[in-house]
């Protein structure tokens, strides 16, 4: 067994168990949008990202594709790791703000605004779900990357439909960019702000964030709420 510390909680796993899971198998939430269950490890959207080390010298890391190592000290909610994931909700809603899993995520994290002028529809987030689910559960391979960089997109084999191909709808089942946002493909606005979470303070406090049950066992609403910020909506 790996001995090892998440949010000053002393943890044992076995060796090679991503930190993703460790977190999670302890009530540590992690948001993905390229991890599904079934489907090897992939690091694509870079959501999960925990804060590794002690300081001053950190690093952030993918959870799902970093292992757990003996001693070592991880933080799935700190500041750092908090200013990162909104960055990164802030591009994906820029990309694809027709996506109801990328407006939960961002509702859910504390994004309240797009600094992106340049919004798209429905584009790919590149996060390698549908290829996976074709070649991983449906043994089928009919699809995969073409292109680099700006260039990289999922397409069929030479743009031919693959004999391979059952029309399974699987690759369109688990896209998260293939999905209406519940404010409706007409929205003027990038983020949707249908599920924001003013939820009361909380009378315990935390050094990154003011508790890790979802949903909140104060409140009983879930969502990660600070609480300076909620000190400040109060007036205090």
């Amino acid at each position: 067994m790996i001995r090892l510390t998440i949010n000053g909680l002393n943890v044992q796993v076995e060796p090679a168990t991503p930190l993703l899971e460790a977190a999670r198998w302890v009530g540590f939430p992690a948001p993905t949008l390229c991890a599904e269950d079934g489907l090897r490890p992939y690091g694509a959207c870079r959501m999960c990202m925990v804060e590794i080390g002690e300081p001053p010298r950190t690093q952030l890391v993918a959870a799902w594709t970093y292992r757990a190592e003996e001693g070592l000290k991880v933080r799935t909610n700190s500041d750092r790791v908090q200013k990162a994931r909104k960055l990164l909700l802030e591009l994906y809603v820029s990309v694809c703000p027709q996506s109801k899993t990328i407006q939960d995520l961002a509702s859910e994290y504390g994004v309240r605004q797009c600094r992106y002028d340049e919004i798209k529809h429905e584009n790919c987030i590149q996060c390698g779900l549908c290829v996976r689910m074709c070649e991983q559960q449906m043994m089928a391979g009919a699809i995969g990357f073409a292109g680099r960089g700006t260039h990289r997109r999922v397409s069929r084999p030479f743009d031919i439909t693959d004999e391979r191909c059952r029309q399974c709808g699987a690759c369109m089942y688990i896209c998260p960019a293939c999905e209406l946002r519940c404010q409706a493909s007409t929205a003027s606005t990038a983020l949707c702000s249908g599920c924001l979470n003013f939820s009361p303070v909380c009378f315990q406090s935390y050094d990154d964030a003011m508790c890790f049950l979802e949903p909140c066992h104060a409140c009983e609403l879930s969502g990660p709420v600070r609480a300076d910020v909620n000190i400040k909506a109060m007036g205090r």
